[in-house]
């Protein structure tokens, strides 16, 4: 349930320059962080409304500026973006003052869309592919250097290891213990990665948070049409936007899935998400794709650790809907991390056969 009430949540549409009437709003729960409403004139969803997180995103005008820097570049006959709704003062969201500040965005509601959280289908595999490697070769002009750092060390193993041994002094007795096999295998497994923390790869304009989720696509042809929360869009590495896309693609079970044995690395979404980003040419270095069988291993191990320093403090930075939730996700995200690692020949040749002989 919303804590927002709809007349709430109507006073802020009057602040956007869309047509002053009375909509009906339905919260959507499927994100960890910001809270999210399905805008609907009449029984037609027309806008998404948005409530920024400040507490985890501090610098919401950086966000901003960022997402709409990128959204000049990503326009092709591929790409189907959405659009931002400017507040009736000229602005790209808007500042709720009462009760301590909110800050809010509209964007449009692309129609006849759907995002999946998992898939056993090969087509959205490769469209996920696709449309990756799409908004990569478009923001590819952009410089690194002009998009503000919204989360610095976003993905920094040193840093996220850090935190994590933070949590583990200053944690609760009772958690350490009920999660010591998930300690033991972040302490093994931040070593087996630690090499990956002084690669000399490209700085690129990276979603950061490529999960299939944050993928929309057409419920008509099962086309890829764009990615959305672009929150984290910031400089980065392309090994993270892929090790995050794989960690949900090739993984049919949830994220917080309880039951390991259905947790599963599906090599056929492998072989058909590599197909969809090689229809994008030679975009990459050869550099950068030799590291992306560890990516597939570094991105689940990073938010399996995250989950589980997270569950250490008390659960003070993800939502969740019970106790053990973060715990959960941890010991998922390291099974999965798990099977990746026995999937790196499969990937490495894969890859080779797919993606290394695209003229560069």
């Amino acid at each position: 349930m919303s804590r927002y009430s709809h007349d709430e949540l109507n006073f802020l549409l009057e602040n956007f320059s869309i047509a002053q009437k009375k909509y009906s709003l339905s919260p959507l729960t499927h994100g960890y962080i910001n809270d999210t409403f399905l805008v609907k004139e009449g029984i037609a969803p027309v806008y998404i409304l948005q409530r920024i997180n400040h507490d985890v995103f501090p610098n919401v005008s950086g966000i901003m500026n960022n997402i709409e820097k990128a959204f000049s570049f990503l326009k092709s006959d591929v790409y189907h973006n959405i659009s931002l709704v400017q507040t009736i003062s000229g602005q790209s969201y808007y500042s709720h003052k009462k009760e301590g500040a909110t800050y809010w965005r509209l964007m449009t509601y692309m129609d006849n869309s759907l995002a999946h959280n998992t898939t056993e289908n090969p087509k959205i595999a490769f469209g996920a592919g696709k449309i990756i490697g799409e908004f990569h070769r478009l923001l590819s002009p952009a410089s690194p250097e002009s998009f503000v750092e919204i989360i610095p060390g976003f993905h920094d193993l040193t840093l996220r290891k850090r935190q994590f041994n933070e949590s583990l002094s200053a944690g609760a007795n009772d958690r350490r213990h009920t999660a010591k096999n998930a300690i033991a295998f972040a302490n093994k497994t931040l070593e087996t990665l630690k090499e990956l923390d002084h690669l000399q790869l490209p700085l690129r304009i990276c979603h950061n948070d490529t999960k299939l989720n944050n993928i929309l696509f057409s419920k008509k042809t099962d086309q890829p049409l764009c990615l959305i929360d672009l929150d984290t869009l910031m400089s980065g590495f392309f090994h993270f936007d892929f090790g995050d896309a794989i960690r949900t693609i090739v993984n049919t079970a949830p994220e917080d899935e309880q039951d390991h044995g259905n947790i599963v690395f599906r090599r056929d979404l492998f072989d058909s998400f590599i197909d969809g980003l090689g229809t994008n040419g030679a975009f990459l270095t050869q550099a950068e794709i030799d590291v992306l069988p560890m990516g597939a291993v570094l991105m689940p191990f990073l938010h399996g650790i995250r989950a589980l320093t997270d569950y250490l403090n008390g659960d003070v930075y993800y939502k969740v809907a019970y106790e053990n939730q973060n715990l959960d996700r941890c010991l998922s995200l390291f099974d999965f991390t798990k099977k990746a690692l026995e999937e790196l020949d499969f990937m490495e040749d894969s890859i080779a056969n797919r993606l290394s002989s695209i003229d560069r």
